[in-house]
Parts: structure tokens; C-alpha cells; sequence
């Protein structure tokens, strides 16, 4: 295949998985490991990709990438990160799902659940919760953010204050080697940090492709979080901090039924 065809496969490639991989794309393509640096190279130069050691991301900076290349990245390890997450809620419990792609895919694993309350600041987990007949869904006010269905701003928050919700259910943006919880809107930044506030337990739920981007905008930091449930190993940093603040990390498909039991 050559350079003309090669790029755009490459492309969609890290769309779908977050990341990709010299190694993954000699084998892929048959090519040898000096072909897929320089095309890594060119396409960071066209501003398509960010080099990274060993491949190469989606590019990060101020502004977040599509809402419809966000739902494609990684999407398998974000259902099975929903799975997972969905399993530490009990019917009859309260809670709010925020903003996010796979805060959206656990919405879809409570379909089933029984006698929730769930408000949200997310039009599209508002519709897929529709098909619970059995849950009660609350819409927060705000401004819509027509690019991902988002309500932001101090109705959204004033909304939340109102609530005292047995868990929360938060997606992020980015998330640093470090441990910090990273977004892009200011404005949503302030109603997930009342929701933080207003919640007895926190779930955060983020596959890896976060570990490898950033955001300008700080929400908290996972000793904010009461379980974090992604796909990949953290950062020495980032365990480090999980150890000492008592966040536990539940990677998906791993099966913890021995240590919780709080399946539905």
C-alpha cells in the first residue's frame, strides 16, 4: 500500500483506538518501522497526528476533538468499562451521570437496572435512559452544548445543588501522569466539581487513550475519587496516589465479584 492510501488508514486507525503504534503498524501494513516514522512524522507536521515515544496520538491541545471521533475511540474498552462500572450500582440507588462518552455507554448498562433516580446534564444518556421504564430521569437546565448534547453553566450547577446523590458517574477529558483530572470548558469543569460535592461516592470512568492526552483545565484529582474503572495500567505516579488516598481501580473484564459485592 502505498504513502497516498497508507496515511488516511492511519489516521482513522488512531480514531478508533486512541493510539497507534510503530510496531502495530509495521505489522499492519508490511512496511518497514522506518516508513511508518515518517509517516508519523508527516502527518504530526500536517497537524493530524502528536507524536508520541513509540507512535503517535490524536492531537491534543485547547480544544477537544469531535464529539463522533471521541465515541469511536477505543469504543470495546469502553462498554467493557461500562460493564464493569455498571455492576457497583445497586437498583434503587441515586445518581448522576455527567458528560462524556462513556459516561453515555453506562447509561446504556443500567437499562435494566430498577428504581433509579438519575439526573444528568447529558441529553444523549437522558434519551438512552428513556428506555428504563422503571427509572426516574431528571435533566439539569443549562446551555446546551450543541456539539455532545452538554448542559454547562450555573443552572446546570444550581440544579445539581439540590441533590445529595448516592454516586456520580464522571468522565474526563485527560488525565495526567500525575493523578489530576483534566478537561476542556471551563464551564463544564464547575458543574463536575459540584457534582464531586454533592455525591457520597465518586466513579470515574476513563479508558487509557486519556492517559496519553492533555487538557488545559483542571477538574481534580483522582484522591477525589472514590473508584476509578479504566482498561489500562496507571502511571507509577498516578497508582501511587490511588494506594495512599484509597481509590480503588477496577480494570475492565476483570471479575471483583469476590471483593464487592455489590452487583445488582
Amino acid at each position: 500500500m502505498g504513502q497516498t492510501l497508507r496515511k488516511p488508514e492511519i489516521i482513522n486507525m488512531a480514531r478508533r483506538e486512541g493510539k497507534v503504534t510503530v510496531d502495530g503498524l509495521v505489522d499492519h501494513f508490511g512496511v518497514t518501522p522506518q516508513t511508518i516514522r515518517r509517516d508519523l512524522t508527516e502527518l504530526a507536521e500536517d497537524g493530524k497526528l502528536e507524536r508520541v515515544h513509540g507512535g503517535a496520538i490524536l492531537p491534543s491541545g485547547t480544544v477537544n476533538i469531535g464529539y463522533n471521533e471521541r465515541r469511536q475511540i477505543n469504543l470495546t474498552a469502553k462498554v467493557d468499562i461500562a460493564r464493569q462500572c455498571a455492576r457497583y450500582i445497586p437498583h434503587g440507588s441515586s445518581l448522576l451521570l455527567n458528560i462524556g462518552t462513556t459516561t453515555e455507554a453506562v447509561a446504556t448498562e443500567l437499562l435494566n437496572h430498577q428504581g433509579l433516580l438519575v439526573v444528568t446534564n447529558n441529553i444523549n444518556i437522558a434519551v438512552t435512559l428513556s428506555g428504563n421504564p422503571d427509572a426516574n430521569v431528571i435533566v439539569t437546565g443549562g446551555s446546551l452544548r450543541r456539539s455532545d448534547g452538554g448542559l454547562v453553566g450555573s443552572l446546570a450547577t444550581q440544579t445539581i445543588e439540590q441533590f445529595k446523590f448516592d454516586y456520580a458517574i464522571i468522565g474526563c477529558s485527560a488525565l495526567s501522569d500525575d493523578g489530576d483530572i483534566l478537561d476542556f470548558d471551563i464551564q463544564e469543569v464547575g458543574v463536575t466539581k459540584s457534582i464531586i460535592q454533592q455525591s457520597r461516592e465518586v466513579f470515574l470512568v476513563a479508558d487509557g487513550s486519556k492517559f496519553d492526552r492533555s487538557a488545559p483545565v483542571r477538574v481534580g484529582s483522582l484522591a477525589d475519587v472514590d473508584m476509578f474503572f479504566t482498561d489500562l495500567p496507571l502511571s507509577p505516579a498516578s497508582a501511587a496516589l490511588c494506594d495512599q488516598s484509597g481509590t480503588r481501580v477496577r480494570y475492565a473484564g476483570q471479575d471483583y465479584s469476590k471483593l464487592d459485592d455489590l452487583d445488582p
